[in-house]
């Protein structure tokens, strides 16, 4: 039976159409509220605004629950690879052998990247970020490949394909360009995550020995940000998309917006935090006052979430993945004892359990990423290619919507009333 949710205005009844998700969430549907009414709603930062109906990845914030496809992700970073995730979120189904074998070769077909896209590298000054040249280099793409046909479903699989395969080595030969090292190419006898490894740290003088719990902690970081519904990036990509701009324009914009320090920068902020805190004689308590006093700006990274009221559960698979390979690697870093002091009195200060301020994922990944080697301005970049399948689904999505609209969000102006121009002489 259908329901209703009923708006009085100016003495008229408008009854708006609620729709029901297949997880119980509720959402009136205020597509024509507009037309009927007048009215438009104002929802400063989307945070109550469902722009889409989506079948890729359900949350819920409160529960603490988090599933792609419907499969929670615990048992995915436990029993998956991160190539049958990626499939998973783009197919909406987990591979068959057969189908795995065919995506492992096309990855492994289109792993190379064409040799003038050196050129474009090893020109950017020295300094710039690898977000900002990753972004570039997703969107020069498209002009290597002008000839495809993105309404074309069988190109648009080897587009999607492409872009995993080419964006990891795109990733690793940055970093190589900008330490000055010869390039590391793919091999077809490495996993998804023994193959960045080896492209990033493999040199001619000392060869990068693969360490199992490295390439599982690689593995398992991927898979854990792989999706997360509709976040800034992910809404991004959308939104671009929905102008029917080609699929690498559509990436490209979602890496910009993960860019920022408050969305996939936040785990090299983790590690900033740590290192002020290391200069500043090790005193984290300082910082956790700080955290705590309303007028002070500080804020402790790593800990709350937006969506998430309860510990986040990704969070607890990466601190799980972070406490075995510190002690597989023995490693020794004061950073990384810092940070294990700072969440041990988080997770026992009443202010932080009362303001469900728990440590997230970005506090044990910025962590697992400096034990695995690295450096920290490649963090958001790695954040990037574990986000890659969920941005191609939902652009996929999204393409296939029959209901598809061009985005184009409405606002409340609060600027000045007409009034007349003012020659500059009477200014």
């Amino acid at each position: 039976m259908e329901e209703f949710v009923t708006l009085n205005y100016k003495g008229k009844e408008f009854s708006l159409p609620l729709i029901t998700g297949s997880e119980g969430e509720k959402a009136v549907d205020i597509s024509r509220l507009r037309a009927e009414t007048g009215l438009i709603t104002l929802d400063v930062g989307y945070a109550n605004t469902g722009s889409c109906q989506s079948a890729i990845t359900f949350m819920d914030g409160e529960k603490g629950i988090l599933r792609y496809r419907g499969i929670p992700v615990e048992q995915l970073a436990e029993k998956s690879t991160f190539k049958e995730t990626a499939y998973l979120l783009i197919n909406g189904r987990l591979p068959n052998r057969d189908e795995l074998t065919r995506f492992s070769v096309m990855l492994n077909d289109n792993s190379l990247v064409h040799t003038d896209l050196k050129v474009f590298f090893q020109n950017f000054p020295r300094a710039s970020h690898p977000m900002g040249i990753l972004s570039s280099m997703v969107n020069a793409l498209r002009s290597f490949y002008p000839s495809l046909n993105d309404t074309h479903e069988e190109e648009i699989n080897i587009t999607m394909t492409r872009l995993l395969a080419k964006v990891r080595t795109m990733a690793a030969m940055s970093y190589k360009i900008s330490r000055g090292h010869e390039l590391v190419f793919p091999r077809p006898d490495l996993t998804y995550c023994e193959n960045f490894l080896n492209m990033m740290f493999d040199t001619p003088v000392t060869p990068y020995e693969i360490k199992r719990e490295a390439v599982n902690a690689l593995r398992v970081f991927w898979i854990l940000h792989a999706d997360h519904e509709q976040n800034c990036s992910t809404s991004s990509v959308r939104m671009v998309g929905s102008a029917r701009v080609n699929l690498y324009a559509a990436i490209s914009s979602g890496i910009a917006a993960l860019w920022g320090p408050l969305h996939g920068g936040a785990n090299q902020a983790v590690i900033e935090m740590l290192e002020t805190i290391q200069k500043e004689g090790g005193n984290f308590k300082n910082a956790i006052d700080r955290a705590k006093d309303k007028n002070d700006p500080f804020r402790l990274m790593g800990f709350g979430h937006r969506i998430y009221k309860t510990y986040d559960p990704r969070a607890k698979i990466m601190k799980k993945m972070c406490d075995e390979l510190l002690e597989a690697l023995q490693i020794t870093d004061p950073l990384l004892d810092i940070a294990r002091e700072l969440e041990e009195v988080a997770l026992n200060d009443s202010y932080f359990v009362d303001h469900n301020l728990y440590p997230n994922i970005d506090f044990y990944s910025g962590i697992v990423l400096r034990a695995i080697g690295i450096p920290t301005n490649m963090f958001t970049v790695m954040f990037a290619i574990g986000r890659l399948p969920g941005w191609i689904a939902q652009w996929k999505e999204s393409m296939d919507d029959p209901k598809w609209k061009l985005s184009r969000p409405r606002q409340v102006y609060v600027g000045n009333t007409e009034y007349d121009y003012v020659p500059i002489h009477a200014r």
